[in-house]
């Protein structure tokens, strides 16, 4: 009996970003654990032709990420397509996509929840995701009844994203210019961490203080460019690896004989990941926002309430009441959350013992944070460290 050949599956999405990797991993994903398909992949950019290898591979489907450069080459290969870009729409090619308008809502609830009632938008003119994301953006602003500005850099209809992008590099004065317009403190969502970048060397530049000035946020979670920032960047995670799997299981059906019955489907992203970006509580108060700058840089220190009062001209009386109308909390409890946060993330990001982490968050004793930490959270240290592991 003949052996049945293993589909070969090219697999046009480059690695050089987070979300093409997460792509890839969700294809891989789907590979190992549902069919039998042999995945052929070179290494390429986004904005990469189709490599010649393609019409003499015998390919059966493909997983792309298609722009206007690459569709046609792709139709002659005469086998099922799946477009995990979705810059444009093309007949007959179904597409996976990232659901925009919900990652415009974890940004602007994320801003919030920070306290920031100004927002702004960073983004690529003529870049399809930042067009999408800056219609979402600014229809949620404009729903809360708050101001809104928005920059995008300069491009031409139908330019590569690489060049789109790269022309955010280069308008660094004039995106200056106009991040000294912002009224302080402003919420700003850009299109992607790769524009976050852009702004944050910019707000550096002229001075800008992120996040007390300017809270930031991007969108891949990408962590070599969001650590890449100064201060680290809070980003928008969209589950890419989803989009790659679904692409898959369509991709399956089509190989069928099957046709999908939607055009484009979204995925939802899965979180928001907090970094010092937005590491802050927004208030038009000046004095009491010097004052949560101060307690957010030395929280861990070991610093009380006492300690805070000597850092502003109010009293120890109307600074806890100036606490409680804004921020609805007191002084200590901002001070507790600051601390709260700092041990979370070192739980997260390494196998430090509680007790090495106890003085890097202000307290003298294991014991007495082990207390404080299951107070503030409902867990244990250790609880939270085995559910939150990165």
């Amino acid at each position: 009996m003949s052996r049945k050949s293993r589909p070969r599956i090219a697999l046009l999405v480059e690695a050089s970003r987070a979300y093409g990797r997460e792509l890839l991993r969700g294809v891989a994903y789907f590979a190992r654990t549902q069919v039998d398909w042999s995945l052929l992949h070179q290494e390429m950019t986004l904005d990469s032709a189709m490599p010649d290898w393609m019409r003499q591979a015998k390919v059966d489907g493909v997983i792309a990420r298609i722009d206007t450069h690459t569709i046609e080459p792709l139709r002659a290969l005469n086998v099922p397509i799946v477009d995990v870009r979705c810059n444009r729409k093309f007949s007959g090619v179904p597409q996976v996509e990232t659901d925009n308008h919900r990652v415009a809502e974890l940004a602007f609830q994320h801003l919030w929840n920070r306290g920031f009632r100004r927002f702004a938008f960073c983004g690529f003119r003529f870049a399809s995701y930042s067009d999408a994301r800056l219609q979402f953006f600014r229809d949620l602003v404009q729903q809360s009844g708050c101001p809104f500005d928005f920059y995008e850099s300069e491009g031409r209809p139908g330019s590569p994203l690489t060049s789109l992008e790269e022309a955010g590099i280069v308008d660094i004065d004039l995106l200056s210019q106009w991040l000294m317009t912002l009224k302080r403190p402003t919420g700003l969502f850009v299109c992607n961490d790769i524009r976050g970048q852009h702004v944050m060397n910019a707000c550096r530049n002229v001075g800008i203080a992120v996040p007390d000035d300017i809270g930031v946020i991007g969108v891949d979670d990408d962590d070599a460019l969001c650590l890449l920032c100064d201060p680290p960047l809070s980003s928008v995670r969209p589950d890419a690896e989803r989009v790659g799997y679904r692409a898959c299981e369509i991709l399956s059906q089509m190989l069928q004989g099957i046709q999908p019955d939607l055009e484009i489907e979204y995925v939802p992203p899965k979180s928001v990941s907090e970094r010092l970006s937005t590491n802050v509580v927004a208030v038009d108060d000046l004095e009491l926002a010097n004052v949560c700058r101060f307690i957010r840089q030395h929280a861990c220190d070991g610093i009380n309430v006492a300690d805070v009062t000597e850092v502003t001209t109010l009293s120890r009386r109307q600074l806890e009441r100036r606490f409680r109308e804004e921020l609805g909390r007191t002084p200590h409890e901002q001070i507790t959350a600051v601390q709260i946060d700092r041990v979370k993330q070192l739980l997260r990001e390494t196998e430090m013992t509680l007790e090495q982490i106890a003085p890097k968050a202000g307290y003298s004793h294991k014991e007495s944070l082990s207390a404080v930490f299951k107070r503030e959270t409902g867990q244990t240290p250790g609880d939270y460290r085995r559910r939150n592991r990165l």
